[in-house]
């Protein structure tokens, strides 16, 4: 009693919200009255004015507020002075439950005191439905959480009801992907996730992500209890309260995110960045490939790259001539899709100019040339060695070599251009024993993705393996050398390596950690397993038909584990179709961290479809991190510190 009465006399002395030695407000807006009245029934205004008791402000209202049933007319949301109005510019559905969800956008004008989840709500029958659902949005392809995207219910469960009409009760999701879908009535509901991009509440364009299920929603409710810690600063606890809430269920839905495939097809755009090459590029890929006629040119001196996909298409001009003509004339003949949605081939004329003109490319030549000139006549005035020739531009080839080489390691070789030779004999392998180097056998090839049958001749990319002596490739321990000879490659402009020579060091097995990782209930479909780094990108993979997944030679560090149900077996990750009822392959994350040591043995046994709805994904490596919750700021906590004042917020609040 003494500490109130000695608080009262000190706040009594100072303004409230000046930082002058006085006390702060930290009383969040209350409502004081609504019309029609928080709760209303049998109301027929479009027009809701919500009183606070001291001046407020709506932030972000677009984003936050949010208005159930669905508006196709966007309500206008004013705050001015003490008070919201809210005007509804739809029709007002009879018999129905309208809530308008506030989440925390209300807050006081000066301090910013939040109000906190606010919903007003009326109804314009009799009764008022009171029902909650709530659950997670995460993307289907790496459970990252989805921020606004809109959730809403139907009780028409037919599947046409998504495509055709607009939900029934909507929410949006927060930061963490969360959501809370109120004023539910009671029944049996399905729920979707929409982003919605034409403002009309369903699924009608191919660009909207979406997630949906089967399940059956019914909105139950139950009594329970949450806790209340009071402080009486920030590190003492002056009490604990424990409260009696109603507890609405379902509260643990998770809808997985996807985009369908483009189902349009039509040339995004082309261009001639560099002009030696062409590129184009679709929505989406074909097996079936551009045809291009030269108009001022011979096309047979063109080479087609594609990528995995065949939607991004690049032809290399072979012969320099070509290269150095500034525009080439081109009929191109393409598949594009019509308006019934039928592939059907297109015919284009199309000038490819070269992004900087021959004449231009000359001179900047040229003035290099004069620069390579001057510093070799400084260099034979000084008496250095110099060159009296222009050398010619070498074949440039990039080494993908581990930083730690393991026995089972693949060294990948990448090239500028189009090889138009290689010499396998003049790429060297030498194994070090004891002090002698002796020369081992190597298998090199190909690993261009990007080549389609009978399209073109283009290898740019291969990979060196080394099987061993005894089938296990590359020696725990051992040492070896790399070594390629002076012009084993030619490009097809003429250039050629230059002599080259990499070492290696082949680690042991102590130096690694082995993951051993069983995936209950899953060992009869196939699943595809992932190392991913902390940066959430793939390190190694491993699909398994029987649930065991092992990697080995896994370098030391901090490491995460992802797994996806392959659906069709194809190996990789493929997005889903609501219009063949198929969905996303389901990417699951296990929730703790692995910490790999040397010499370890990491094994576990994990159910990934036991998923904790507060942890779909592991905190540090989720990039859409959640916005700071608004709080008050308790800095009268502080004021009453440094004043040596007992301080209890609660007191205060009195």
């Amino acid at each position: 009693m003494a500490t109130i009465l000695t608080l009262i006399a000190v706040a009594g002395c100072a303004k409230m919200g000046k930082p002058d030695g006085g006390w702060y407000d930290e009383t969040p807006p209350r409502v004081m009255a609504a019309s029609p009245i928080d709760g209303a029934t049998d109301a027929n205004s479009k027009k809701i004015t919500i009183l606070f008791d001291e001046y407020i402000k709506v932030e972000n209202a677009s984003e936050k507020v949010v208005v159930s049933p669905p508006q196709i007319e966007v309500p206008e949301i004013k705050a001015s002075g003490k008070k919201i109005t809210v005007e509804l510019l739809d029709s007002l559905k009879p018999n129905t439950t309208y809530t308008i969800d506030f989440s925390d956008a209300i807050t006081d004008n000066n301090e910013g005191n939040p109000l906190g989840n606010y919903t007003y709500r009326f109804s314009t029958g009799t009764e008022i439905d009171t029902m909650e659902v709530a659950g997670y949005v995460v993307e289907a392809e790496n459970a990252e959480p989805v921020k606004g995207i809109l959730v809403g219910l139907y009780d028409n469960m037919a599947d046409s009801a998504f495509v055709t009409t607009p939900m029934l009760r909507v929410s949006r999701t927060d930061s963490r992907g969360h959501f809370v879908i109120k004023g539910v009535k009671e029944g049996t509901f399905r729920v979707f996730a929409l982003q919605d991009m034409d403002g009309n509440y369903f699924f009608n364009q191919k660009g909207e992500k979406i997630a949906f299920n089967h399940d059956m929603i019914v909105p139950t409710c139950k009594p329970d209890i949450k806790q209340d810690t009071v402080w009486t600063d920030s590190l003492h606890i002056s009490d604990i309260h424990r409260t009696g809430y109603t507890h609405f269920l379902p509260d643990d839905i998770v809808l997985r995110a996807f985009t369908e495939l483009q189902a349009t097809r039509y040339m995004i755009k082309n261009e001639r960045q560099e002009p030696d090459r062409m590129s184009f590029y679709f929505s989406y890929g074909s097996e079936n490939l551009p045809d291009i006629r030269g108009l001022n040119f011979d096309d047979s001196k063109l080479w087609i790259e594609t990528n995995a996909k065949h939607d991004t298409l690049t032809y290399w001009i072979t012969d320099t001539t070509l290269v150095n003509q500034d525009t080439l004339r081109m009929e191109i003949k393409y598949e594009m899709t019509d308006t019934l949605n039928n592939l059907v081939w297109q015919t284009d004329t199309l000038d490819m100019l070269a992004k900087t003109p021959y004449e231009k490319r000359m001179k900047e030549k040229e003035k290099a040339y004069e620069k390579w000139k001057k510093q070799q006549e400084r260099r034979k005035k000084r008496g250095q060695t110099y060159e009296e020739t222009l050398p010619n531009t070498a074949l440039d080839i990039k080494y993908g070599i581990p930083s730690a080489v393991m026995p089972t390691s693949i060294i990948h070789l990448e090239f500028a251009y189009p090889l138009n030779r290689m010499d396998s004999a003049g790429i060297h392998l030498y194994e070090k024993k004891d002090t002698t180097w002796l020369e081992r056998q190597i298998t090199l090839q190909t690993t261009d993705s990007t080549l389609v049958p009978n399209a073109g001749k283009v290898k740019r990319y291969y990979q060196l393996t080394y099987t061993g002596e005894d089938g296990k490739g590359w020696k725990e321990g051992q040492e070896y050398s790399l070594e390629i000879d002076s012009a084993a490659f030619e490009d097809v402009y003429g250039h050629v390596n230059m002599k080259d020579k990499k070492g290696l060091k082949v680690k042991t097995d102590n130096d690694y950690t082995t993951v051993s990782i069983r995936l209950q209930g899953c060992e009869q479909q196939q699943w595809v397993v992932q190392l991913v780094n902390t940066q959430d990108k793939p390190v190694a993979e491993v699909v398994t038909n029987d649930g065991e997944a092992h990697f080995q030679y896994v370098t030391p560090g901090t490491f995460y584990l992802r797994a996806f149900y392959d659906q069709n077996g194809n190996g990789r990750w493929d997005t889903g179709n609501y219009a063949d009822d198929l969905q996303a392959d389901p990417m699951y994350y296990y929730p703790e961290k692995l910490e790999c040591k040397a010499k370890w043995l990491w094994s576990k046994t994990w159910d990934p479809r036991q998923v904790d709805v507060r942890q779909i994904k592991p905190a540090a490596i989720t990039k859409q991190k959640a916005d700071g919750q608004k709080k008050l700021r308790q800095r009268n906590a502080e004021r009453a510190k440094k004043l040596g004042i007992p301080y209890i917020q609660k007191q205060m609040q009195q």
